[in-house]
């Protein structure tokens, strides 16, 4: 170029530049509208195969998307999870082809990832059966080897209401017909002659798919309401490689014999029957020391941090939820109301226990000194959950919450919030969950699904970052998940299989204390409003327990099990002396039980190993002449001979240690 160049075409030139940052913090120029595969295959061929897609200023995006002006980008790949969540949305695509090719009349509703694969609702004339499910999976096989690409097409709203109306797919129809186009994009993808409405992104083709496996059918109510029609719900997951698959195959197998469902029969934990109602558990004698003895763990560590223990009924006036915002605003998910007395009064079976604690606070007068207030109630809640939704402990109607609500002055918040985060991390280690992740849960732009003045939302939402950050957590922000009444943390534990459970939650409120007029006077005579926290370390205790009994496959430490030792006579003959020890470890607050049936020593012990429990004492004649007795630990089998008094003391210690 000379040095006479016009100035103008200097600039012309510059700007068909752009300049791409890589995760690494390099940088280096590229020309404008260059596709995000081209700048992988620019770093290198292995990179370009590897990825899946590209996540571009903090939007995933197709790698064929052009990309026009300065920009972050990060290669997505398998071991990412949003790469994850490409490769198992793509599957769900290439899954309804393959079921469009052998069921022509197929007409799909939503086909989204999920945590652990994907599932698509289809609506077609035939049942599904396993046999069903394994010819899907060999026509996806097939058409994947085509390789495919994954083409996308924006288009209008009218247009693609047009496309779908002549394919005959209503629920692709009813889904537009919620879009705004004025704030979405409309888009579809084309892969070889499937066409789906999607927002996208994708893999760049079928190829990428490799190692398939369908899991089960389910019936799904479309939009998940029992007036519309009945769906057929297909599972599956996808790996790129068969170790992959074949690792999660066996975790599959391990959770089926850990499903706190079938463990929860087998150990005589807890029912459900259709008698009393779905999704009402009901707890069995052994299942009741479970929780009473998780409970009575909790209220110790809240005796210890001044919580003060509140009962509050089950059921209120229905104004009181009104004021509060539970009602309507969780209108759908709760029983009808209760009228009383030709409809003059209505009542509410309790959605939440914070509006009856807000009236205990109410009850008096309130001082900046009396601050913080911390009432904790063990409180049970109702839901009216779809039918479909309900499975076992996890998700129910009736449930009972580790709730406490606590009310602090402004300068107290942060403070008493981190007490709480470490309250929770405390538990969550006593219980073994060893990892965990927190999300930061905020309010999105719907105005229409929150409560409050956005300035108080604000500053809740800026004050509990300042909490998270203070305890060093690691979180991630997801816009959207907030309480209608304020920003909360989410605490996600991983059981032993890697799976994630949502349990505990802290989450900060300036909406209620307006609502139900909370007042303190404060130092200077004036009238102030407090800040309330809600936090429930255990969650559900319901939903807590269910993920405990999988966390453990039912071999409770032996401070939580409900049965900590089993006394077995070898013959009838011992029975006597073997009902002393029972006695005697009974005396000493040792939950055991005696097994005096008349049954071979080889099958009792047997039995007690199925039921999980930690320890077997036998009890023969050379224990009877010795006054001792031999011991069985589960598992491990014979740990040799001890004197009763010593036993009892190991066993002490090892429940006052929780080991």
């Amino acid at each position: 170029m000379s040095e006479y160049t016009p100035i103008f075409f200097i600039k012309s030139i510059m700007s068909d530049k752009i300049l791409i940052t890589f995760p690494d913090g390099t940088s280096k120029e590229f020309d404008k509208g260059i596709s995000a595969f081209r700048i992988a295959e620019s770093i290198s061929s292995g990179l370009a195969e590897a990825a899946l897609a590209a996540e571009v200023n903090g939007f995933v995006k197709d790698l064929e998307s052009s990309i026009n002006s300065d920009s972050v980008i990060n290669f997505l790949k398998f071991d990412d999870e949003k790469g994850k969540e490409v490769y198992w949305h793509s599957t769900s695509h290439l899954m309804a082809h393959a079921i469009q090719e052998i069921y022509p009349e197929a007409k799909f509703g939503v086909g989204p990832a999920i945590e652990n694969g994907f599932y698509y609702d289809i609506d077609i004339n035939t049942g599904l059966t396993e046999e069903s499910l394994k010819a899907i999976e060999d026509k996806m096989i097939e058409l994947s080897k085509k390789n495919n690409s994954f083409i996308r097409q924006d288009l209008s709203k009218d247009s693609a209401v047009k496309f779908f109306e002549n394919k005959g797919d209503n629920y692709k129809v009813e889904i537009l017909s919620g879009i705004n186009e004025n704030s979405e994009q409309v888009s579809i993808y084309k892969e070889g002659d499937f066409t789906d409405l999607c927002r996208g992104p994708h893999l760049p083709s079928t190829g990428k798919i490799k190692f398939i496996k369908l899991l089960n059918i389910s019936g799904s109510y479309w939009r998940g309401d029992e007036n519309n029609k009945q769906l057929q719900r297909i599972y599956g997951i996808s790996f790129p490689k068969k170790k992959m698959l074949d690792e999660f195959l066996q975790r599959l197998e391990e959770a089926k014999k850990r499903d706190h469902r079938k463990l929860g029969k087998e150990l005589e934990l807890f029912l459900i029957t259709q008698a009393v109602g779905s999704g009402l558990p009901i707890w069995l004698p052994k299942g009741t020391i479970l929780r009473e003895t998780l409970e009575n763990y909790l209220r110790e560590e809240q005796r210890k941090r001044g919580y003060e223990p509140v009962i509050t009924p089950h059921i209120g006036n229905i104004n009181l939820y009104k004021t509060s915002g539970h009602y309507p605003y969780y209108k759908d998910s709760q029983f009808p109301p209760i009228k009383l007395e030709g409809d003059k009064e209505e009542y509410l079976l309790k959605p939440m226990n914070c509006p009856h604690h807000f009236q205990i606070y109410l009850s008096k007068p309130r001082s900046y000194r009396d601050l913080p207030i911390r009432y904790a109630e063990f409180g049970t809640v109702y839901r009216y959950e779809q039918s479909g939704e309900l499975n076992g402990l996890t998700r129910v109607r009736s449930f009972s919450v580790d709730d406490s609500h606590m009310f602090v002055r402004e300068d107290q918040l942060k403070d008493e919030v981190c007490k709480v985060i470490e309250l929770i991390q405390v538990v969550f280690g006593q219980m073994g969950f060893k990892e965990f992740t927190t999300q930061l849960s905020f309010r999105d732009n719907n105005a229409e699904k929150y409560g409050g003045d956005i300035k108080l939302w604000e500053r809740a939402q800026r004050e509990i970052r300042e909490a998270a950050d203070l305890m060093k957590l690691t979180y991630h922000v997801a816009e959207g998940e907030a309480a209608f009444y304020g920003p909360k943390i989410d605490f996600m534990v991983k059981d032993a299989l890697g799976r994630k459970w949502q349990l505990g939650t802290v989450q900060i409120d300036y909406i209620m204390p307006e609502r139900f007029n909370l007042e303190y006077t404060g130092s200077d005579g004036q009238k102030h409003r407090p800040v309330v926290i809600h936090r429930a370390p255990f969650g559900s205790l319901e939903r807590f327990i269910g993920v405990l009994i999988e966390h453990y496959a039912g071999e409770f430490p032996l401070w939580l099990a409900p049965v900590q030792v089993a006394v077995i006579p070898v013959s009838q003959n011992f029975a006597e002396y073997g009902k002393n020890v029972f006695d005697k470890l009974k005396d000493a607050g040792i939950r055991a039980e005696f097994d005096e049936r008349n049954e071979k020593i080889g099958y009792k012990i047997r039995d007690w190993e199925t039921k999980k429990v930690k320890y077997m004492l036998i009890v023969g004649e050379k224990e009877q002449s010795a006054g001792n007795i031999s011991v069985r630990k589960h598992k491990l089998g014979d740990m040799g001979s001890l004197s009763l008094s010593e036993f009892i003391d190991n066993i002490h210690d090892e429940i006052k240690n929780k080991i």
